[in-house]
């Protein structure tokens, strides 16, 4: 794991999901930054038609994680905190 502060990736986050959002923004949703966990796991928040949209867990997967990790390699994985359980 990179020695880089977790403080210093929350702009590198945020930038990650800023190529994901006009996506979500089309169809009525969008997505929130929580906080990046002690272990690299992003935390975030669906909002909008986001919360309720049975295929959150792909654009999860096959954005928001894909777009994430792609930018930053210190990230595990991707969370949410709301919208539907998987």
């Amino acid at each position: 794991m990179s020695s880089m502060s977790k403080e210093l990736l929350y702009p590198l986050i945020e930038n990650a999901l800023e190529s994901v959002r006009p996506h979500l923004r089309v169809d009525g949703g969008d997505v929130e930054f929580v906080e990046l966990t002690d272990d690299y796991i992003v935390k975030i928040k669906w909002l909008g038609a986001c919360e309720s949209c049975s295929m959150s867990f792909i654009t999860m997967r096959a954005g928001l994680e894909d777009a994430i990790k792609g930018k930053i390699p210190q990230i595990i994985g991707v969370e949410a905190v709301n919208g539907l359980k998987n």
